[in-house]
Formats: C-alpha cells, structure tokens, sequence
C-alpha cells in the first residue's frame, strides 16, 4: 500500500482548505448553531461538485475513489464545515449502487442539485427512522423498513432532536408516498455497504477533528505560562499531547488502509472501515479532551474554538456506532457471527 497522496490528491486536499478556509471559519459554525447546517456552504459545495465526485462517471459522477473522498472528509472535520458531505455522498453512491430506474431518477435529482439526499444508518421502527443524520435538511432520506429500501420524502417537519454536536438530526415518518427502491437480500445488502462507506468517511472527519484539536492544544499551551514558563513544558502535557498526536497519525494510516481495500482487497473494507471509525473516534475524543482539559475553566467557554471539536468528536460519531460496537462489528466481518458464537461458548 503506497501511503503517499498524489499530486491529484493535494491538489483536491489544498482546494477544499481553501474553501473552507473562507466559508467554514469557527465564525461561521457558531454562526450555523444549533442547527448545524449553512445553506450558502452547502449550495458553494454542491456547485464545486461535492456529490458528482463520489459516483463513477458511468453513473454522471466524476469517478472519485475512496480515499479521495476519505480526504475531503478529513478536511471537513478539521474545519467542522456544517454541511451534510458525507451523508450526501455515500446516500449517492447507494442509488448509484442500486442502478433501479426508481433510483435512478433519484440520482440523477441529486447530480442536478435539485435535491438532497441523506442516509438513514438506522433502520425504521415502527414506521419511524430515528436520528436520521441531514434528515432536518435534507430533502429525501434512504431508509431501510424491514426487507425494504425506501425513498422517504423529508418535509421539513420531522421531529429535531437538540444535540451538544448541532447535527442537523431528524426523526422521519416513513408515509404512505414513500418510494420503493429494492428489497430483499440486495437491499439489506446495499444499505450494508453504504453504512461500510459511512463508518469509513467519518472516521476521516474525527481524524480532522482530533489533528486540529491537537493544534490548538500544542497552541494554547505554549502560550499560556505558569511558575513563569510554557506551560507545554510540563510533561504531564507534553507527552499527552505526544501522544495524541501519534494516534492521529495512526487513525489517518488506518483510514488510509481502509479506502485502499475498497479497491484492491474488498473482502477486508468492511472490516477496516469499522476499525479505522473505532480507532479515530476513539482518537477524537481523547485529542479533544486533553485540549480542553490544558485550557483550563476557559475550555469550557463559548469564547474558546475547542469546545466546538470537543463537543463533535463526540457526536458525530454517536449517531452512528460506539467504538466497542464498530469493533464488534469489525470483528463479526472478520470472523462470522457464528464463530465468534462458538468461541465464546466453547470458552
């Protein structure tokens, strides 16, 4: 595995810091509370192509692979750009993946920019899918109800859960209108893989999280003095911002890994997506704790850009899977649920 990023590839990392360097500022996250979610961001976002790139050009995309999304994700999350990537995308690269006429025409919608199209991670219960990510502002939602892989139309009226990570978060009724899209095994299937690419592209945005946390941790604290030096020059603070800033490495590596095997061991995706999302929320949150504990009091405080990465790291990941859920998930793609059945009793 060539771990180095192509000339390609830092031109698409470069951009994309560009442009949220102007439109995703901590100004304007704060701006985009509690919501979550700027309107004028996402409409620069979809004219710069941010869904066309995650389908192949056969589908009308532009054929981004993995990891060239995985970066772009990266770059969101060091910048907590409030607007639905990652939903958007991987919700494409599910339709695209169906290739029915029903979600064809979806697609299509969504490569025009005439819609928004977010995934459920959930499935439906009791005719409701719940802590649907972008379901507040998406237009459509792709929901699993029982054997079925539904189109829902979003009203803007689903209930919005509050959230310290200002998701734009929705529970969605699953109505009568709603557009059968597949069913049966290739559903369950599909929705599978889509939930494959959406552990492996948010384990990107905590990678962004915990390496600007890191950031402003190694900032703050060699400006702030006690018993009249840096305060960085303690140990205690040294090494535990150190070692923070290894296991970022380490997560961006294991996310790398993760978007290789997409193309080249297939087999291992979806078990290196969960443990790459695991180990980087893992990573997040304790980058953003460390951070937040060295400011002190003043960590706390709306005045602080830290609060912001702490609250996120926590919640971003949340709406989809706890580490030691994405490790036992990792862990049943690995070995089978029956094994690890028959492990566990025969021990």
């Amino acid at each position: 595995m060539d771990v180095g990023l192509s000339d390609e590839q830092r031109q698409l990392v470069a951009s994309f810091t560009a442009l949220f360097g102007d439109a995703a500022s901590p100004s304007h996250v704060r701006a985009a509370e509690p919501l979550g979610f700027d309107p004028r961001l996402w409409d620069a976002l979809r004219d710069a192509g941010i869904v066309a790139m995650a389908v192949g050009e056969e589908d009308g995309g532009w054929g981004a692979e993995p990891l060239d999304l995985a970066l772009v994700a990266e770059v969101q999350g060091r910048f907590l750009a409030p607007a639905p990537i990652v939903e958007a995308q991987v919700a494409a690269r599910l339709l695209a993946r169906l290739g029915t006429p029903s979600a064809a025409a979806a697609l299509a919608a969504a490569l025009a920019g005439e819609r928004t199209v977010t995934l459920a991670v959930h499935p439906a219960r009791d005719g409701a899918a719940g802590l649907v990510p972008a379901g507040a502002v998406a237009d459509d939602a792709l929901v699993m109800d029982g054997e079925r892989l539904l189109l829902v139309r979003s009203a803007g009226d689903g209930a919005q859960p509050e959230n310290l990570g200002s998701m734009p978060l929705a529970d969605l009724r699953v109505g009568p209108d709603a557009v059968l899209l597949a069913s049966g095994p290739a559903a369950e299937a599909a929705h599978e893989a889509a939930l494959d690419e959406f552990l492996l592209l948010t384990a990107a945005a905590q990678v962004g999280i915990a390496a600007r946390a890191v950031e402003i941790g190694v900032g703050y604290v060699t400006e702030r003095r006690a018993f009249g030096v840096p305060i960085g020059t303690f140990q205690t603070i040294a090494h535990a911002l150190a070692d923070s800033a290894t296991a970022v490495d380490g997560a961006r590596l294991l996310g790398h890994e993760a978007a290789w095997a997409y193309g080249e061991e297939p087999e291992r995706f979806a078990e290196l997506a969960a443990m790459a999302f695991a180990f980087a929320t893992e990573t997040a949150r304790d980058a953003t704790y460390r951070a937040l504990h060295f400011h002190g009091g003043y960590g706390f405080t709306d005045e602080y850009d830290i609060q912001l990465y702490y609250r996120r790291a926590r919640a971003w990941s949340a709406v989809c899977l706890e580490p030691r859920a994405a490790y036992r998930r990792a862990a049943d793609r690995r070995y089978g649920i029956a094994q690890m059945e028959e492990q566990w009793t025969s021990a």
